[in-house]
């Protein structure tokens, strides 16, 4: 009966060391605290990628300025097709707006 031959439990425990070994270095690789960080960074910088590529192409829509198709790989330098915009403006602007935005809220809060 190979069921009770010794030399294949034996066999056959090993293997399973074997593959038991291998699934706990997985799951201690992948909850590793320094994997876990680079995977987070790493997600991050992809959306703040895509959110400044975002961005540009509204402010480009706002002043006027055509922004050149970008990958978000690329890096943020030469966004702009043909010359670089003025958004001193823009800027100063919605910074006006945050400014009396808040200004009347708290003016409200301060009525209650």
């Amino acid at each position: 009966m190979a069921d009770t031959d010794p030399a294949e439990l034996e066999r056959r425990i090993e293997r399973t060391r074997a593959e038991l070994a291998q699934t706990v270095d997985a799951i201690a690789d992948r909850v590793s605290p320094k994997k876990v960080a680079r995977r987070t960074v790493a997600r991050a910088e992809t959306s703040a990628k895509q959110f400044l590529v975002s961005v540009g192409d509204r402010v480009g829509d706002v002043v006027g300025v055509t922004p050149r198709p970008i990958k978000p790989d690329d890096e943020p330098q030469g966004l702009w097709a043909e010359e670089e915009p003025n958004l001193g403006p823009v800027l100063v602007g919605v910074g006006a707006v945050l400014v009396v935005t808040a200004a009347i809220m708290l003016w409200r809060r301060r009525r209650r």
